[in-house]
Parts: structure tokens; sequence; C-alpha cells
């Protein structure tokens, strides 16, 4: 009877130990990264980057869960899910991206009972002095750099005019209305015309399908009201599709999505099935591209090379990784950028320090920009651009 109840004492030990981290501990790695996304539906691109992180380390070592769709009624649910991989004293590190509201209580709340656990967050929802003390590191899209950078390239491949079309709620966001505003000055800068127009919100009652048939309906009337030579720009995910279909189909010009990626909105847009080429970059943007310069879009629609979301997932990842291993530093810029341009070969990158328009710096927030590359032309070189420091303080 002793030995029995020795060898179940054991079992019950080593099923405790696996139920750890997501349900995967009791395995050879030294340690665990967790990383916790939005599901397919809510955000494919970042639970994308989790699959193929686990995919190249094994989950043995990689243990991922997912946030729920509502997660901003839901906030209780995301806490928990976050919280729940520090109880598993393998675990050494948590990413999530992206860091929707109730990520950073939950790093807080990790952060007071377990020090020695990394925390990383992609694409903070909760306000940057929120989340900052609470994070080693969190990263954003240049929303900065790029609204001067944005009208640059529009000049550069011809446009005349730049058009803003967006929504009250998205124009309530600090970083959307610094971003429009900053767009305003360059194109005074730049000798274009900046234009506002406004569109549906999709998630009022006229819902998605009635926002993006308002951008099918509007695009002919805007593009013979400001001509063929003016660039369109939308804030939101859902219209970028009509858009960019209406933008080829009259011939005006599109510089890159609000997230960009090769994958928002053109497939859509273009009816191009990805299924064959799904994780492979490099073939996503040439399938893309082909069908774009089909389509007339050739020198005149682009975006980046690679996704930002899920390349941020595998670079923030291997970032949390390198660290561990002692090869890296958490909060190192340089290391940073060394773990995106292990994922996004042939693309190039550049990005700050996070500055507020006070002057005010974040050391642990770093906003990135990849270069702009256009269908049938290739990289512009906006990396090469120097973003004069007057627009880092427009508000």
């Amino acid at each position: 009877m002793k030995k029995l109840l020795t060898v179940l004492l054991a079992s019950l030990m080593v099923l405790s130990l696996a139920a750890g981290c997501g349900g995967g501990g009791g395995s050879g790695a030294k340690y665990h990264i967790a990383i916790v996304t939005g599901t397919a539906a809510q955000s494919e691109d970042e639970l994308r980057g989790a699959e193929a992180f686990i995919a190249e380390y094994g989950a043995d070592m990689v243990k991922h869960d997912t946030y729920p769709d509502n997660f901003t009624q839901e906030i209780e649910t995301v806490i928990s899910t976050i919280t729940s991989f520090a109880d598993d004293p393998l675990c050494k590190a948590i990413v999530v991206d992206q860091g929707v509201p109730g990520t950073a209580a939950a790093f807080k709340k990790i952060r007071e009972e377990r020090p020695d656990i990394l925390l990383v967050i992609g694409s903070p929802h909760d306000d940057w002095q929120v989340a900052s003390p609470v994070c080693d590191i969190m990263i954003d899209p240049d929303n900065v750099a790029r609204g001067y950078l944005m009208i640059l390239a529009a000049k550069k491949l011809g446009a005349e005019k730049f058009v803003h079309i967006s929504f009250p709620r998205h124009m309530s966001y600090d970083l959307f209305a610094r971003r429009a505003a900053i767009m305003r000055e360059a194109c005074k800068d730049l000798g274009m015309e900046f234009i506002m127009e406004t569109a549906p919100d999709p998630t009022t009652e006229i819902g998605i399908p009635g926002a993006q048939q308002f951008i099918l309906e509007h695009m002919p009337g805007w593009v013979e009201k400001y001509g063929k030579d003016t660039a369109f720009f939308c804030t939101n995910d859902a219209q970028t599709e009509p858009l960019l279909k209406q933008v080829a189909a009259l011939g005006a010009f599109f510089i890159e999505p609000d997230l960009p990626s090769p994958i928002m909105g053109y497939p859509g847009a273009f009816g191009i099935d990805l299924k064959d080429e799904a994780g492979d970059w490099p073939a996503i943007l040439k399938k893309v591209e082909d069908t774009v310069v089909e389509a007339g879009g050739g020198g005149r629609m682009g975006t980046w090379a690679y996704s930002i979301n899920y390349t941020a997932v595998l670079a923030l990842s291997e970032l949390a990784k390198r660290t561990l291993d002692g090869k890296a530093k958490i909060d190192s810029f340089d290391d940073l950028m060394a773990c995106f341009e292990k994922y996004t070969p042939g693309a190039k990158w550049s990005g700050s320090v996070f500055t507020n328009v006070d002057g005010t710096t974040c050391d642990n927030y770093f906003l990135l920009y990849q270069d702009t590359y256009v269908f049938g032309k290739g990289y512009l070189n906006m990396i090469d651009e120097v973003v004069p420091e007057k627009y880092f303080s427009i508000s």
C-alpha cells in the first residue's frame, strides 16, 4: 500500500506540473515562454505568429492561449487568461499581442507575485502611462513617423492630394488624431492638398457591410472630385478592402493600410486565394503583387512586405527567448531590431523610443515602421528618409 501511495503521489506531481503554463508543462524545456493572442476571428495574424513560434521551438517550450473576441466586455477573462501562466514555476516570459484592455492589470498582478517573469506587450490598448510601468518592453507601429512618411511616399509616386477617411470614434484616439494632424502639416509642407472625409463607423447600427458599401459607393464621386492623382487612406481595417478595390478600378493611389500587411484588404479586394502560401510572406507578397499589377494598380498601390502583427509576435517572443538565454537584453532597441530582421528577410525597419507631444519619453516603449513596398515598383526606401523633428511635437 505504501508503494502504491508513493507511485500515486509521484504521478499527481507530474500531472500537476503538466497542467502549468497552459497545460504543456512537465517537459524537458528549462523554461516556458507563454504567448497570448486573439482568436482567428479577431486577430488571425497574431495567432498564426504564435503558431509559427511553436513550430520553431516546440510545444514543450512555447505555450499559447487566446483572449475572448469580446475582450472589452470580458476583461476579467482577459486578466485570468494571462495571469494563469504565472502559476507555472517554469514560465519565465509572457508575450501578449495585442495588449487588449486588462493586459496591464494582469501584468501588474504578475509583477507583484512573480518578478522573475519577463512581461512583453505588442500594440498596447491601455494608456502607455499605465502599461509601461508593469512591463519590460512594448511596441507599436510608428504612426507618428508614418504620418509624415506616407505623405512623402504619396508625393514620390506622383500624388497631388491625400484623402484621409475616418469617423469620430477613431479620431477620438490620441495617436490617430495626432497622425492626421501630422499628415495635414506634411501635405502643407510638401505642396499637396489634405482632405478629410467621414465614413460610417462599422460598430454602429450600419455594421460592417453598410460601412463597406458606403466606401464602394462614394469612391467614384471622390475620385471624380479630387482626381486620379489622389492618394486615399482609411483608419478602419474593414473599410480598407472596398477602398483598395475602387482605387485599382478608378486608377487612384493607395500607399499602405492602417495596419500594413500584404493580406490587409488585398486578398478580399482582388479575390486572392492564399491558402497554399500561408506563412510564406515572400510568396504571399508575390502573389498579391502579380494580381494587383494585373488589375492596374502597379506603381500606385503599396503595403509592408511583412505583416506587422504576425512578425511582432515572433520577434517579441524571440527577444524574450534570447534574453532568457543571456544573448540579448529585453529593453534593447538593437536586440529588438535583430529579432525583427530574423523574421523579415529583405525588409528594412526603423523606429525610435516613444516621445509624447510634451517631450516626455518612455524608454521601454518603441515605435517601429517598415519600408513601404509598392507593387510593380518595389521598396521606396522610406527608411532612409529623415522625419523632420517638428512633426514629433504636433498634436
